[in-house]
């Protein structure tokens, strides 16, 4: 019978701006923190995981580093996605024996390097489409704004329906004192700040922020011998969306695939989801994925996330009450770690007194990494209090 597989340990390192820290450092301080949390050592891991936001040859720097003896290792990168698909595979390696405690980290420094805007591709990338890209010196937001419009222009979807979504975030991330946008905002705060590339405002993007997180799973036994509650994967599941041969998903993600397969194996619905967490990079970026996961159906993202429905104690699906990486975090961009931390938070009943959902017994975490309407990855977590 496979062993089941648990979030033992977790860690955000509280900096947004490591002028002082290497990536490294930022990747070690997480780990232990997480271990930390978890009543680990660093000699009980015998797997890592991590993505291209660790220095060098994926694992084998920060295995030096750490002094890891390790068994089983992965460097699976797909952006924002990439660390929900590690603790897919991290649960995947425990269920088969391959290992007992798996050590995940992240960590960057994007701020402080001034790495604001990345071009979708370069010349020197492998990718084939770049020769098609660079020449037009495309860049993340644009495409991002181009699913926006097609989704306004399809459904009537409204800046206002979007800026509710910052809003949400915004009320959550006044009570996390990490946050890097702590202050609450308004809809007519987000439609007044500028336009940074039609119809998205500088208040639909994420912020750009340095940092590091780390998880630690561990199988059956060993959790159950540690003083944390015990928080199961009990669901877990990725999918990629492309060009399609000419036919891009400009309003659905890969999502929509990931979603219903983790669903599924979890043996649950949207409607048991108590608190979700989901990836933010932009707000249409939020918005997508709720349709996606079926928490409303495609087209009806608008009036569900207005009004207030996505705030903690008021609205019926409490998102990312840490702030989300629209106002508290996204490091390296790959901000999908920070959906796990908060969800594991939420299970465990240990997220901000004003932000903590009752009864959270089941929650989600989804992540997308890369470009919507594009080529992108998304990865669906669900996680069950035991």
């Amino acid at each position: 019978m496979a062993d089941d597989a648990y979030i033992v340990g977790i860690f955000e390192h509280p900096t947004r701006l490591a002028t002082d820290l290497s990536v490294p450092q930022l990747h070690a301080e997480a780990a232990f923190g997480a271990l930390a949390d978890a009543g680990l050592s660093m000699s009980d891991v015998d797997a890592y995981y991590c993505g291209g936001d660790a220095t060098g040859l994926g694992p084998l720097p920060m295995a030096t580093y750490l002094n890891m003896k390790l068994r089983h290792f992965d460097s699976t990168d797909v952006g924002g996605s990439t660390y929900l698909a590690h603790v897919s595979h991290a649960r995947d390696a425990i269920r088969s024996g391959r290992c007992d405690v798996a050590l995940i980290t992240c960590g960057g420094r994007p701020r402080a390097s001034k790495a604001a805007v990345v071009p979708v591709s370069s010349p020197d990338m492998a990718e084939p489409d770049a020769q098609f890209e660079v020449p037009y010196n495309t860049n993340v937001v644009a495409f991002y704004a181009m699913a926006a419009a097609r989704h306004m222009h399809e459904f009537g979807t409204t800046s206002e329906q979007l800026a509710w979504i910052k809003v949400a975030a915004s009320q959550h991330a006044q009570h996390n004192p990490h946050a890097m946008l702590p202050k609450p905002v308004t809809v007519d705060d987000v439609l007044s700040s500028p336009v940074v590339a039609s119809p998205l405002h500088r208040l639909d993007c994420c912020v750009v922020s340095d940092g590091g997180a780390a998880v630690v799973m561990a199988r059956s036994e060993i959790a159950r011998s540690l003083k944390r509650p015990l928080v199961k994967v009990a669901g877990a599941a990725e999918a990629i969306f492309h060009f399609g041969a000419g036919e891009p998903h400009i309003i659905t993600t890969a999502t929509s695939v990931s979603g219903p397969r983790a669903f599924a194996e979890a043996r649950r619905t949207p409607a048991d989801i108590k608190y979700t967490s989901v990836y933010d990079s932009f707000t249409i970026t939020a918005l997508l994925q709720i349709e996606d996961l079926g928490f409303c159906k495609k087209g009806q993202g608008g009036p569900f996330v207005a009004d207030g429905n996505l705030i903690s104690g008021r609205g019926a699906l409490p998102f990312n009450t840490d702030g989300g990486g629209l106002c508290n975090n996204h490091m390296a961009n790959r901000g999908g770690i920070t959906k796990i931390i908060e969800a594991v938070r939420q299970v465990r009943g240990e997220a901000h007194p004003a932000v903590q959902v009752k009864n959270c017994d089941v929650v989600l975490a989804n992540g997308i990494g890369a470009i919507v309407g594009t080529r992108h990855a998304a990865a669906t977590l669900i996680l069950e209090r035991q």
